[in-house]
């Protein structure tokens, strides 16, 4: 179903990708600041399009304020993180920059607040966030991307003070790892890789489905013995008809400054 490890080329930044998985039971042990500044700075450079550096992160340290992330994301090991991160995708620097060149950032002009430029500050926020994650693992350390902080996107942007043109992406936790999960299945190439155009054939596509839905189920029964978790494709069907209505993003995107309709 899947290629086996034995059939790829390895080397550290290879087995590190191969092996990465969430950690949420962190150490209560700090992280140095020459890490901290390891992290930050690999970050930063990651990819940014068209070099706008259009993209934030804060470091919440207060315990009080990792307990409102924690109960934002109904997740309470959160508040444990010994190392916490809010990505941002931020066009706030860039809109003071416009205004003092002289741009009338309310008006049509200024183009840094529509959908495009949303999408992709958005994006240059998440490549950072993985480049953070990824030179974490390679240190030792565990993560977990938060998602899940997005549960009140309102309250997110209250607490952290967030100014106009600016909208929370992920977060991220770090720590020393005080678990060691199994490497989640991930399904077979030949359904998320397509060769010069995306296949017309569902049914084909699909083909590996039942053996990966055959995987999964075997990894979260393991993972869950006393409660079982459903397969990959009765998941999606689940998700598929969920509410999403606390999930919305227009209001709180156009009350942060964005355009989506441009």
């Amino acid at each position: 179903m899947t290629t086996a490890s034995t059939d790829l080329i390895h080397n550290d930044t290879i087995d590190t990708l191969l092996n990465r998985r969430s950690i949420r039971a962190f150490k209560p042990e700090p992280i140095d600041e020459r890490t901290v500044a390891t992290l930050e700075t690999v970050a930063q450079h990651a990819a940014s399009s068209q070099f706008l550096n259009d993209w934030s992160a804060i470091r919440i340290t207060d315990p009080a304020l990792k307990q409102k992330m924690a109960e934002y994301g109904h997740q309470p090991y959160i508040a444990t993180a010994p190392l916490l991160y809010v990505f941002v995708l931020d066009e706030h620097p860039n809109a003071a920059i416009a205004k003092a060149k002289g741009i009338d950032t309310d008006s049509d002009e200024f183009t840094l607040k529509t959908s495009y430029r949303f999408a992709q500050a958005q994006n240059d926020a998440v490549l950072a966030l993985h480049a953070m994650e990824t030179a974490a693992f390679s240190l030792g350390l565990g993560c977990v991307i938060l998602g899940s902080l997005l549960n009140d996107v309102d309250g997110l942007i209250d607490s952290l003070n967030l100014p106009e043109y600016t909208y929370p992406v992920l977060g991220l936790a770090i720590g020393k790892p005080d678990q060691e999960p199994a490497l989640k299945p991930r399904m077979p190439r030949s359904m998320q890789f397509f060769e010069n155009a995306y296949p017309s054939d569902d049914e084909a596509t699909l083909e590996p489905l039942a053996e990966f839905d055959e995987a999964v189920h075997e990894y979260y029964d393991l993972r869950h013995a006393d409660r079982p978790v459903d397969a990959f494709s009765d998941q999606i069907a689940k998700n598929a008809t969920a509410d999403m209505a606390g999930h919305a993003m227009a209001k709180p995107v156009a009350a942060q400054g964005f355009r989506l309709d441009r």
